[in-house]
């Protein structure tokens, strides 16, 4: 590829990742909540982020996901999307300072009693220091497993395509443990629910 067209590429990558900023600080909006927004947005994300560390392996829409090993609050090691094989999960990354994320637990929550024990898993993966996690969660119980990562150039967010670090962020995995959809920032009441069926 010429450099021209690369200069050009990542050109309108960052004006778009300047429009959907301009959208996100304005109130989100239909477009931003649209698949087609969130996907605009992630590819305009992915063009201006630094390349990922060599050898880390980072998912691609309709391709399985990298295996992602990480404690749980008990210590205990969760494999995903092993330990949910013939369950779709809907991967949620969060931290205890970010207020999107407190704001949308509650919605995540609902979801998660709303689906039994059949349909989507949905699990937590905080990128926090653990001590801030477990304090926040005496006040903000969720019933919905919550795993523990460090937010960093590696984390387990980056594998499933977020490479800028935006929280929240969530990634739907289906049955067969592919990547179907991510979404950049928090759900309003009731829109995670059609966001899965889709």
């Amino acid at each position: 590829m010429k450099s021209t067209t690369k200069v050009l590429l990542v050109a309108l990558g960052a004006g778009l990742l300047g429009a959907a900023a301009g959208v996100l600080m304005n109130g989100p909006g239909p477009l931003l909540r649209s698949e087609v927004g969130q996907q605009a947005l992630q590819h305009a994300m992915t063009a201006t982020a630094p390349p990922p560390p060599e050898g880390l392996a980072v998912a691609s829409r309709g391709e399985p996901i990298p295996t992602v090993r990480l404690p749980d609050l008990q210590g205990r090691e969760a494999t995903l999307p092993a330990d949910y094989a013939g369950r779709p999960v809907l991967v949620n990354f969060w931290a205890s300072w970010c207020g999107p994320c407190i704001e949308e637990m509650p919605e995540l929550d609902r979801f998660a009693a709303s689906q039994g024990g059949t349909g989507v898993q949905v699990v937590g993966i905080a990128l926090d220091e653990p001590d801030a996690v477990r304090e926040f969660l005496t006040h903000t119980p969720v019933d919905y497993p919550i795993l523990l990562d460090v937010a960093g150039p590696a984390d387990s967010g980056v594998q499933l395509g977020n490479v800028r670090g935006v929280l929240p962020f969530t990634a739907l995995v289906d049955a067969q443990g592919r990547l179907v959809k991510q979404k950049i920032g928090p759900f309003e009441h009731g829109e995670v629910d059609a966001w899965a069926a889709d």
